[in-house]
């Protein structure tokens, strides 16, 4: 009989998928892997190492600083969190010193907070910092994640030589999760490394076994990294755009506003890119000590809203192959658009981007502009909008049809 249930429960995850229910809008949250990476010197720099002190200070920030009232809802720990070597009976542990408590009272922590919390493992025999990796143990690893009450489970690809066996592999994962019984978002890099190797990938397949993937490689704290990001999304719409939707999306990788490399039109560029690209907003920053322009930025409610749209519909590039300049559209379930202008040159002054309203994807001749960074209505238009846009900086607008 228990053999025959589990049986039952594998086939009912492998017929239904990633039906979990979960991440209907792109989630939300902090993450640490760009701004702290693997420190893991507690003994000289305790107060940015990768440790149960550093999660629950965010957690902390994620809540006093108006964070969680504006949807950021996620504390995802990254790599470096786990000792090396797995107990007595093959399980993984928590590194003894720097988490002392060990990762299910930290989730306690973080539930407490009203917040949720993921966590890191990789694919192979090791993750890409050299701890252990969930190969020969991917079932067990995932049943001891939801019995320390993790809500999302991001799975690298290091240290794993056949990359030709990762689609089912990661499938097996989602299968393993469903069974659990415990609503746990799936985030899976295995895209990314498809890529990288210029493997042809079947997104239909990705969507039914990864609530959020990686397409590219990590994010870095530059304007030269972002802007390689975007070229890659826009250069492959056709092929990312159509399963983007509640449940399933593309993931370009973490938020570096409040970080050092850019400036702050360059933040509000990413910020307005990501939100209409429908990407997770998981930021990767210290929030103890971030400038306020940053800060309103990352709370700015009016381009959240757009990012948690519920018809979950990703921009596409709307702008000629030909142009400098790159203007996104994405629709809105109220019928608007959401649609920015982005100015990618870094010379002279601002840069006048026109766009046609049929081009945007209105049938009507008359729209309402909104500016999302000025949250105010800026006018009605007839059959185009012309923005002024600063170098390496955004207009964002809404264009609502009258």
């Amino acid at each position: 009989m228990v053999v025959f249930l589990k049986i039952l429960v594998t086939l009912f995850a492998s017929v239904y998928g990633l039906d979990n229910g979960v991440a209907r809008t792109p989630p939300m949250g902090w993450v640490a892997w760009e701004r702290f990476a693997c420190n893991t010197d507690c003994t000289n720099d305790p107060d940015n190492c990768i440790s149960e002190k550093l999660f629950k200070d965010m957690a902390d920030h994620i809540v006093s600083d108006g964070y969680k009232d504006v949807g950021y809802q996620f504390i995802n720990i990254d790599d470096c969190w786990a000792s090396k070597d797995r107990d007595s009976q093959g399980n993984l542990q928590a590194d003894p010193i720097r988490f002392p408590s060990g990762i299910k009272a930290l989730a306690d922590y973080i539930h407490n907070k009203g917040l949720k919390m993921g966590i890191y493992a990789d694919f192979g025999t090791h993750t890409c910092a050299g701890y252990p990796g969930s190969q020969d143990h991917l079932q067990q690893d995932v049943m001891t994640f939801a019995e320390w009450g993790v809500d999302m489970l991001k799975m690298d690809g290091c240290a794993y030589s056949d990359l030709h066996s990762m689609p089912q592999g990661y499938m097996n994962v989602s299968n393993y999760l469903n069974g659990t019984g415990r609503h746990i978002v799936f985030s899976c890099s295995w895209p990314a490394y498809w890529n990288e190797a210029g493997m042809k990938i079947d997104y239909t397949y990705v969507a039914k076994s990864c609530n959020l993937w990686r397409n590219y490689g990590d994010i870095s704290d530059s304007w030269d990294s972002v802007k390689g990001i975007v070229q890659f999304y826009t250069s492959h719409q056709d092929e990312f755009q159509p399963v983007a939707g509640p449940g399933n999306w593309n993931d370009p990788d973490m938020l570096i506003i409040g970080g050092y490399g850019l400036s702050v039109d360059e933040q509000k560029a990413q910020f307005a890119i990501w939100s209409v690209l429908a990407a997770p907003l998981l930021m990767s920053n210290d929030l103890r000590n971030i400038p306020k322009e940053s800060q309103q930025i990352l709370q700015n409610m009016e381009i959240i809203k757009v990012n948690q749209d519920s018809l979950g519909k990703q921009a596409r590039k709307v702008s000629s192959p030909t142009s400098k300049d790159l203007v996104l559209s994405k629709p809105l379930a109220n019928g608007s658009y959401a649609v920015v202008f982005l100015n990618e040159g870094s010379f002279s002054g601002p840069h006048k981007i026109t766009i046609d309203f049929k081009t945007v994807g209105l049938t009507s001749s008359k729209a309402m502009i909104r500016d999302l960074f000025q949250q105010k209505n800026i006018g009605t238009f007839e059959s185009q909008y012309t923005a002024y846009v600063n170098p390496s900086g955004v207009v964002m607008v809404t264009m609502t049809p009258v």
